[in-house]
């Protein structure tokens, strides 16, 4: 399971972020009005305006992840993790009780009207759609693998020797053990085939 670790976490962040992103751009609410006109409908980048911004830090992290060292494993877990909240505090209001002011901009472009007047005498209600649902589902994922990276970051593999510095190749007891950290010995001025070493 250990060994699975990293790989688990690393898409579970690429999931969320990626459903974030998708999301951004469907529908996320349905604006009833009251004139009897055809309803108006809100994405999700315009329903929640850090849904985008947010989704992109998120797939960054994941990716990020995937090469961390230990101590930034942990910063990159309290970041998303920090992420996951603010999504679902903006999402669950959405999915349960979005306020009128989120039509606001679908208002003033539908009818050029703006103001709370307008807004109370033209939205009827505001539907939810499937993908605020699904959205936070994904920001429940996303604060688990969080918890799940610190959880067992310290029993994850470290990263390949492309991303260790010359000093600790330096301090390696151990010689090459393919080709590649054979051109990796070249590449720090020392010859692999030196015997001495």
């Amino acid at each position: 399971m250990v060994r699975r670790a990293r790989m688990l976490a690393v898409l579970s962040f690429l999931l969320a972020g990626a459903i974030g992103i998708i999301s951004s751009t469907q529908t996320w609410l349905v604006v009833e009005r009251s004139d009897a006109a055809e309803p108006l409908l809100i994405v999700g980048a315009d329903a929640l305006t850090l849904l985008a911004p947010l989704s992109l830090a998120v797939l960054a992290l994941g990716a990020a992840l995937s090469i961390a060292g230990i101590a930034l494993r942990y910063v990159f877990a309290v970041l998303a993790a920090g992420a996951a909240i603010i999504l679902i505090m903006g999402t669950t209001t959405l999915l349960f009780g979005p306020p009128r002011s989120v039509a606001a901009k679908a208002v003033a472009e539908a009818t050029g009207l703006s103001g709370d007047a307008a807004l109370y005498d033209i939205v009827d209600a505001i539907l939810p759609t499937g993908w605020p649902a699904i959205a936070l589902a994904a920001w429940v994922l996303l604060l688990l693998a969080s918890a799940f990276v610190c959880a067992t970051a310290p029993g994850w593999k470290s990263g390949g020797r492309r991303y260790r510095s010359a000093s600790e190749a330096e301090h390696r007891e151990t010689g090459p053990q393919d080709a590649v950290d054979s051109w990796d010995e070249l590449s720090h001025g020392t010859d692999p085939t030196d015997s001495a070493r």
